[in-house]
């Protein structure tokens, strides 16, 4: 597959909604399915802090659904929107290369 070898504004942008830290992680974990958010806290290594400001953005974007159940104790649950869940090829690729050239 030949890219376009000039950059596309919208490339551009979907590589810095991606490339920013921790984006891309919380993406992969939510392509499992709905996660509450100190599930999605303990998968990865990131602060409370950054993590809600992360989902903040992601939701902005219309990448990630946030659902409030009215329970008590309250329940929050983070799922990807059809946007989002769009990614699921671009992530699987991105696994399958990492598995392949990436040491750990």
């Amino acid at each position: 597959m030949m890219l376009e070898p000039t950059l596309c504004p919208r490339v551009e942008k979907a590589f810095e909604i991606i490339g920013k830290r921790w984006t891309g992680l919380i993406i992969y974990q939510l392509m499992n399915g709905p996660m509450r958010f100190c599930e999605i806290e303990s998968s990865i290594p990131i602060s409370g802090r950054l993590l809600s400001e992360r989902l903040k953005d992601l939701e902005k974007l219309g990448i990630v659904s946030r659902q409030v159940f009215p329970e008590v104790p309250v329940r929050v649950e983070y799922s990807l929107t059809e946007k989002g869940l769009a990614l699921n090829p671009v992530m699987k690729e991105l696994q399958t290369w990492a598995l392949k050239y990436i040491d750990v």
